[in-house]
């Protein structure tokens, strides 16, 4: 079998060598059984557990104060648990609006409490992040998006000092860079960007926040329980569990954190450099804010849109075309996208600039 150069934004590529380990263990993981067929109580798969919770709190210097919960329902959940168990007495958050999911994650709080704009950027088609914030003294929390997976730009330097919690969603690019995780009250990332396979999420959440939640609040929705039953309150996606600890080492084994973050700047480059080379291929994010993770740009027209994703994927560059209310070219640059990857890609936007343009 040929494999292809994966630029999927999600679920995205995973290293080859995690997925033939896994394989391996889905046939037999210990004692002539697979790993999707052991209990999730099991000494073998509590290792599992703590393997991960010990390289996450290792790659990101996660210091001792901060708990680390691994829970199920995508991002998507977290939108709503973020309030839940965050919120204050006067129901008071503050959101930056910075793409799809940001805007996302405004709409499920405000379900639950008052939801105030700090700035936002979609009157501008998401070009850029905003850096004149509108916070409120008394908010429960400031929600931030680091990377917005869908329009392409990335919040590079994130508040020092802040009294207010802060809050990030970091799906699209936890581990590919170094953050200082004692600048923020409380992290979240799904797993199936940069992490592994859809099906868990992982939440770091500085303890001083635990106490806000109500206790009537549903215990599967309480950061709290996650803690008390070492996120085995229920049986979590076991298989999910096992590769997301396989890629952790897979990071570990590379270099860390740093290697990566060296890495994907040369990876994104190279794309970057193809688009600023020429006026073929437009880019419409501002400069300073490009993400790293998401590169987003567009052709002269529909019509060689398609044939770019049409051709790419002829050369086994797949997974191209733009989210679906945007259109145009998306190249995903997570961790396990290789170096070479994206020397072929680069190599094929020349190539086909020079054909058609």
């Amino acid at each position: 079998m040929t494999r292809s150069y994966n630029f999927s934004a999600g679920p995205g590529a995973l290293p080859l060598e995690v997925l033939e380990e896994a394989s391996k263990g889905l046939i037999e993981f210990t004692k002539g059984a697979g790993i999707q067929e052991i209990s999730h109580r099991s000494p073998a798969f509590l290792e599992i557990r703590d393997s991960i919770l010990s390289n996450l709190r290792q790659l990101m210097d996660i210091p001792k104060n901060y708990k680390i919960l691994l829970c199920q329902g995508g991002a998507t959940l977290q939108f709503t648990m973020v309030p839940m168990n965050l919120l204050k007495p006067n129901k008071k958050c503050d959101y930056l609006e910075t793409g799809i999911w940001a805007e996302k994650a405004g709409e499920h709080a405000r379900k639950i409490g008052d939801v105030n704009i700090i700035a936002s950027s979609k009157g501008e088609k998401y070009t850029y992040i905003p850096k004149i914030w509108n916070i409120r003294p008394d908010t429960s929390y400031i929600h931030l998006t680091s990377n917005n997976t869908v329009y392409g730009t990335q919040i590079h330097e994130f508040p020092k000092n802040s009294n207010i919690p802060i809050v990030c969603d970091m799906s699209s690019d936890i581990l590919s860079r170094s953050v200082d995780v004692s600048q923020f009250g409380l992290i979240y990332a799904g797993a199936q960007k940069n992490l592994g396979p859809s099906g868990v999420v992982v939440v770091i959440i500085r303890e001083d926040l635990l106490d806000l939640v109500d206790d009537k609040t549903p215990d599967l929705l309480q950061y709290k329980k996650y803690i008390e039953y070492d996120s085995l309150y229920n049986t979590p996606p076991t298989f999910s569990f096992y590769v997301l600890d396989l890629v952790l080492k897979w990071v570990k084994n590379k270099g860390g954190v740093n290697y990566f973050e060296n890495l994907n700047a040369e990876k994104a480059h190279l794309i970057y450099k193809e688009i600023d080379r020429s006026g073929f291929y437009k880019g419409s994010v501002v400069g300073e804010d490009r993400s790293l993770m998401n590169i987003v740009f567009h052709l002269p027209n529909k019509e060689l849109t398609d044939r770019f994703v049409k051709e790419a994927e002829e050369n086994n560059l797949v997974n191209l075309a733009g989210y679906r209310s945007v259109g145009g070219i998306r190249v995903s640059t997570y961790n396990a996208v290789t170096l070479e990857a994206c020397k072929a890609l680069s190599q094929f936007m020349r190539d086909f600039e020079n054909k058609v343009g």
